[in-house]
């Protein structure tokens, strides 16, 4: 008979884990109910876009009140990024999981059957806090479930994102269809509610606490019995083995702990994947307020036909993000992203330089390749490099510190880009923009770091003497660079 491996802490379970070579079995169930939450919040995204202009025409809104909507989800992700990760440190990873669901369907609901603007937004604010805490969590939980060797699929958020916009469209045109007028906009709202409760349930049901976060905090017997019920590895907790007691449980990490993500090894990373993020969501929006200009143009002024060409666009994101497993996995996230910034710095200057003079095929393909490059490189990267670049005491706080910065990136580009394209026009607006994804692009070219492209966990790092998470260094040696 076979011995049982032990466990004695968090880099075991680690170790454990990355001997798979994928993910099989319950572990794919769980895996998918953790993406689910992603595509909620992509889809409750989307279901406010989709309906803004009936919901504007019903409710007589002003300009001012339509930014303040469309902007409350990003800006209360960036407050409620970190709790996110100050929760699923301290709680676990799949308590806030559940606890979003719940202020998502709330949000949904109050929103969908509101009748004046204040209803609407303060489900609006139910629906940021959902999409703060998830999103920081959801990723933290799935590179912990992920072995090292299909890490690349983390990528795979994008496509489920693009995914999840895409269909809340198709929804949206079969409640059109149903001739529901001006009342669509609840329809496409109250969907990502029924979404948010079917998820709640599910995840209830399946989801099964990350055993690498069980360990770090010393709950061995618990980390082996989420290890059994998610892999199958019958593995034995062996806290008293040799000196195994020093490396059970890790010190508790909160938000002013947020600092040591800015020191030692853990600087480049955190510089590295804010960037990313960053750059990201503000690149973005150049597409972003593009695109109904190019649906309108090549398909036409009706609602259906407006609507059609966005699926069109949503579909390249979709290949994209497809795509961006694959490219992560040849080039590494690092790479990946460089490239994927060039190529929409690229798309950036031709569509400022051409805007307005180019024929429609080239007015279409431009947009096209950015989506693409956008995709397939940092608009899935800069989460999933956060993710898989710290160990398990600090990777949730390190996710929502990256999905914070993440959100500047949106509510700038929701505020800031619209005035630039008043004051310069729409093709200056892009020859500016084209300045984001090169320092993009320079920065992922300056700093070396890759988690894809390293033999060993950020969990197999010794922790600093000072404290936890400090990666590199030794007690009696200073961090590594």
């Amino acid at each position: 008979m076979a011995q049982r491996p032990s466990v004695k802490g968090v880099a075991d379970i680690v170790a454990l884990i990355d001997g798979l070579r994928t993910v099989t079995g319950r572990a794919r169930i769980t895996w998918y109910l953790a993406f689910g939450g992603l595509f909620l919040d992509a889809y409750a995204n989307a279901a406010l876009s989709a309906g803004l202009g009936p919901m504007t025409d019903q409710m007589h809104l002003s300009s001012t009140q339509i930014s303040v909507l469309t902007a409350t989800a990003p800006f209360l992700a960036i407050l409620f990024n970190p709790v996110g990760g100050w929760l699923a440190t301290r709680i676990g990873r799949v308590p806030p999981l559940l606890v979003a669901k719940v202020f998502a369907v709330a949000g949904a609901l109050l929103a969908a059957f509101s009748g004046d603007f204040t209803t609407v937004w303060l489900g609006r604010v139910l629906v940021g806090v959902a999409y703060g805490v998830d999103f920081a969590v959801a990723m933290a939980l799935l590179a912990e479930y992920t072995p090292k060797a299909s890490s690349g699929r983390l990528n795979l958020w994008q496509a489920v994102w693009y995914c999840a916009t895409t269909g809340n469209l198709v929804l949206a045109l079969g409640f059109y269809q149903l001739d529901v007028g001006q009342d669509i906009w609840r329809w496409s709202l109250g969907s990502a509610g029924v979404i948010a409760a079917v998820l709640l349930v599910l995840q209830w049901l399946f989801l099964v606490e990350s055993p690498a976060w069980l360990a770090s905090k010393g709950r061995l017997e618990d980390a082996v019995r989420s290890l059994r019920r998610i892999y199958g590895i019958d593995a034995v907790a062996a806290p008293d083995a040799g000196t195994a007691g020093e490396h059970t449980a890790a010190p508790a990490v909160g938000l002013r702990d947020a600092g040591l993500l800015f020191k030692g090894a853990y600087l480049p990373r955190t510089v590295l994947s804010s960037v990313i993020s960053l750059g990201q969501g503000l690149q973005y929006f150049a597409v972003g307020w593009y695109l109904p200009v190019i649906s309108l143009t090549i398909f036409g002024e009706s609602f259906e036909k407006a609507t059609i060409g966005s699926m069109v666009f949503n579909a390249v994101g979709i290949v994209g993000g497809l795509a961006s497993a694959w490219c992560g996995r040849r080039m590494g996230l690092r790479l990946s992203s460089a490239w994927g910034f060039g190529g929409v710095c690229v798309a950036l200057v031709l569509m400022g330089l051409t805007f307005g003079k180019a024929p429609l095929v080239v007015a279409f393909c431009l947009p096209v390749l950015f989506i693409l490059c956008h995709s397939a490189g940092p608009g899935a990267n800069g989460k999933s490099i956060a993710a898989l670049s710290y160990s398990s005491d600090v990777r949730a706080l390190g996710t929502g510190v990256t999905g914070m910065v993440g959100s500047f990136g949106s509510v700038i580009g929701l505020y800031v880009f619209p005035q630039i394209k008043d004051a310069l026009g729409l093709a200056h607006t892009f020859l500016v923009l084209a300045v984001v994804p090169l320092l993009g692009m320079l920065t992922c070219l300056a700093v070396k770091w890759d988690p894809t492209r390293t033999d060993a966990s950020p969990d197999d790092e010794q922790p600093d003497e000072q404290g936890p998470a400090l990666p590199g260094s030794s007690p009696a040696a200073a961090p590594a660079r």
